[in-house]
């Protein structure tokens, strides 16, 4: 197939059509059953409650159904077929993951360029690099996948962990990673867990009991570290830290020198407890460091018995602190990297500690001596994310990748010694970024709050109201939203779509202030802010309501059934992906009670009911309103944003939809929250993403 040029065609398409032809669809009957909830006096009927035994046939036969009708729907798109070969051609090349060491071998993984999943390559020196584990070859269809991967400390053994079907829930096996072959038993029922050895006899790992019912979404919320020994079966496996006290995550990590474990335990995705113990001491207990939830806190590295934490307790930017292990509380910490105006996220790599800053969004990255002095400021190739600088103290190079939207992920290695770096891989892309341009601007929110927004685009396009826009933003946990370079954006901007993502409260850009400023009875600033950022579009003229598109996932789909239910008139199309769309009961599936930080609950008390009832995007659609165009997108074994969210949205739009804007729901079969999807699974969702997207702006047809 020819090369898609299609700038000039979409532009003169969007001029001279009307949009496709549109007749009512014919949803599947979704009944409604008779189930009514109490809130303080509030009855608040909930029809479609039964959408949420996933274990029921059902429900199976609603996804089934609905499934249909979606990719009935989907068939009949023009370019739908084009745009999938194209986002196949774009990602049909080679990528890398910084390398490692462990065990006298270099560890690396690729990709080939279509492969379902990354390959770890290893080499010895300058030899020729050896295929060492091929996740491939877990299932047929490309569905399991890798997770964690930690080497035993003298390299010797490897425990890895795999994901099947996309679910959270994993299972561990163990390996001889000098002989490659797998020892002892695969350990299962596994989740939300790291892998940390002790040596090299045994490691930790966390897990919460197998819950009753369906494990895909009853509720988890009694974490617990448990220690496996090499050489016995799981179920001799001891609890090291959760058997008598109760809390929602919990983890435990060895110190590189092998001499400390240390465990963060929370009840929420906010604030930890810290402790320590000394391995070298037989018999020892638990230290407490942190005896609270009030502020985030984790030990980085240490030096004999000096501890150095991260924390942003009294410093919501962040800063390093020591501390002797002996006397490890609050009241004894000592200021080693103090907090600046930007938000710190640290890694330490051949001894020192790399300080990487984060302006509007932007990295800026120091190096920092053991004794807390500045070396220099790291060197970067332009504007845009640099993430990485993680290695062991006796590693003498230190590896980073650096991205931006148009830049490709291209990875350096860096001499810690000089300051110099080399680029080690740079990706080979159809992709030409010295076409675009990404600006940042700033715009006033509802509030006059500002609002950073990084706008991409083709240079040269003209600003007239007329350019497909995908608005695109997420606003909670703390979790920023930096540049990064993907191939669906690629070629976004490659068909002459614009791309913008607005730093919008509830996430980590600015510190904790900006985080609280998104969460519990704060959190309409959120969706407030992406109104604001969608009306700033519109102003000025990079697009108009007719061509605009709002995307997010999980606490991101919130934010776009949030805001498409309270403004219905800003945007065309509407794509909430994998979104927390039942606000009054989330809390009561799977490990959801520890999302409470940010969002409240509401058995909280009758003013945070009434506040969440108001946003809650399921019991906010309103009879006879004409909705955006709709396709909500899940996963069948989601079990951490349970799919039955996305089920009652849709079912509510499909029921009080006015007019004839389609309202779909693709439930892919065999996926999960998006971790690990196999290559192919996310060319053929984002192929019928842009598809919809761009046929309900009302191009008829793209040409080659």
């Amino acid at each position: 197939m020819k090369n898609l040029i299609l700038t000039t065609i979409v532009m003169a398409i969007l001029i001279s059509c009307n949009g496709p032809v549109k007749k009512k669809i014919e949803y599947p009957v979704t009944k409604k059953g008779d189930v009514t909830d109490n809130y303080f006096g509030t009855k608040v009927p909930d029809p479609y409650r039964w959408l949420e035994d996933d274990k029921s046939p059902e429900t199976a036969a609603w996804v089934k159904e609905q499934n249909l009708v979606t990719f009935g729907y989907l068939a009949n798109i023009p370019y739908r077929e084009e745009i999938k070969s194209q986002l196949e051609k774009m990602w049909n090349y080679e990528k890398y993951t910084p390398p490692f060491i462990e065990g006298g071998y270099t560890y690396y993984s690729k990709n080939n360029g279509l492969q379902n999943q990354f390959v770890v390559y290893r080499q010895k020196d300058n030899g020729e690099p050896e295929l060492f584990l091929d996740p491939n070859t877990f299932s047929a269809d490309g569905t399991t996948s890798l997770g964690e991967m930690e080497f035993s400390k003298d390299g010797s053994k490897v425990a890895y962990s795999v994901s099947e079907g996309g679910s959270d829930w994993r299972k561990v096996i163990v390996m001889d990673a000098f002989k490659k072959e797998i020892v002892g038993d695969t350990l299962i029922d596994i989740k939300f867990s790291g892998l940390s050895w002790q040596g090299n006899d045994g490691f930790y790992y966390s897990s919460y009991d197998k819950p009753k019912g369906s494990q895909l979404s009853a509720k988890t919320d009694h974490h617990k570290l448990y220690f496996h020994k090499l050489g016995t079966k799981q179920a001799e496996d001891k609890v090291v830290f959760g058997s008598d006290i109760v809390r929602r995550y919990v983890g435990g990590a060895v110190t590189e020198d092998n001499r400390y474990l240390v465990v963060t335990a929370s009840v929420s995705t906010t604030g930890n407890e810290l402790y320590i113990k000394d391995l070298t001491k037989p018999g020892s207990k638990f230290i407490p460091v942190v005896e609270n939830f009030d502020n985030d806190n984790y030990i980085i590295d240490n030096e004999g018995s000096k501890l150095f934490i991260v924390t942003n307790l009294h410093a919501p930017n962040r800063k390093i602190v020591t501390v002797d292990a002996e006397k490890p509380g609050v009241e004894n910490w000592t200021d080693f990297i103090p907090e600046t105006e930007n938000v710190l996220e640290p890694a330490t790599g051949s001894g020192y500690f790399f300080a990487n800053y984060m302006i509007d969004a932007i990295s800026k990255v120091r190096q920092f001596d053991k004794k807390g002095a500045l070396v220099r400021e790291i060197s970067l190739p332009g504007v845009g994310t640099a993430s990485g600088f993680g290695a062991k103290k006796d590693n003498k190079e230190v590896y980073f990748s650096f991205t931006n939207y148009i830049t490709p992920s291209t990875i350096y290695k860096l001499d810690p010694q000089t300051g110099n770096s080399d680029v080690y891989k740079k990706p080979v892309v159809s992709f030409n970024g010295d076409e675009y341009e990404s600006v940042q601007v700033f715009y006033n929110s509802k509030d006059g709050t500002k609002i950073p927004m990084i706008i991409t685009f083709r240079k040269g396009t003209v600003l007239n109201g007329k350019n497909p826009t995908i608005l695109y933003g997420y606003g909670g946990f703390s979790i920023s939203s930096t540049p990064g370079f993907s191939i669906p954006t690629a070629l976004w901007l490659q068909m002459g779509g614009i791309y913008a993502v607005p730093n919008i409260r509830g996430g980590g850009e600015y510190g904790v202030k900006w985080h609280l400023a998104g969460t519990k009875l704060n959190k309409q600033n959120v969706f407030d802010d992406f109104i604001a950022a969608g009306e700033y579009l519109i102003a000025m003229k990079y697009t108009s309501s007719e061509f605009l598109a709002i995307r997010g996932g999980s606490n991101g789909g919130l934010l776009v059934g949030a805001v498409m239910t309270q403004r219905p008139d800003l945007m065309k199309v509407a794509l909430p992906a994998v979104g927390v769309m039942d606000m009054l009961r989330y809390h009561t599936f799977t490990a959801g009670a520890g999302w409470a930080y940010d969002y409240g609950t509401a058995e909280d008390s009758k003013e945070m009911f009434e506040y969440i009832y108001k946003y809650s995007p399921v019991q906010n659609v309103k009879e006879g309103v004409k909705y955006p165009a709709t396709l909500v997108t899940t996963g069948d074994h989601d079990d951490r944003v349970v799919p039955a969210h996305s089920f009652k949205f849709a079912a509510q739009l499909q029921d009080k939809q006015a007019g004839n804007n389609p309202v779909l729901i693709r439930i892919e079969t065999k996926a999960g929250h998006g971790a690990g999807t196999p290559v192919s699974k996310s060319i053929e969702q984002y192929a019928d993403i842009f598809g919809f997207t761009l046929y309900n702006m009302g191009i008829k047809n793209l040409k080659n």
